[in-house]
């Protein structure tokens, strides 16, 4: 549901604050059928709630189901920043002078060409 990138870019537009369908089309430029489309994907998943005004419908995020989904990723932010921590500090051990003699030598510069 979230891999959807319209529907993610639809939910940070409404991380800023409630908004109307017509915002929302104004806001991530798509149409207001495939903005409506989303919006009820995601209402329907409840992650957006919808808060009728006389003619107007605000949406806005409903952050419950996000921190549960925040709170279920952190062992994973966790295990990757410790192995981007080994990595550096691996990086900063090797000798200056071994990468600057020989490009090809540099992991940072590999990294680029592959």
């Amino acid at each position: 549901m979230l891999a959807e990138p319209s529907r993610r870019q639809l939910l940070t537009e409404l991380g800023t604050g409630p908004k109307t369908v017509g915002a929302l089309t104004e806001g991530i430029g798509l149409s207001q059928p495939a903005v409506s489309k989303h919006l009820r994907i995601v209402r329907d998943a409840d992650l957006v709630r919808v808060r009728p005004d006389g003619q107007r419908r605000w949406y806005e995020v409903n952050p419950v189901p996000l921190r549960q989904v925040d709170e279920w990723l952190e062992p994973f932010r966790r295990q990757w920043a410790e192995r981007l921590d080994r990595l550096e500090a691996h990086l900063d051990d090797l000798a200056p002078d071994d990468i600057t003699r020989n490009p090809t030598n540099n992991p940072r510069e590999r990294a680029h060409r592959e």
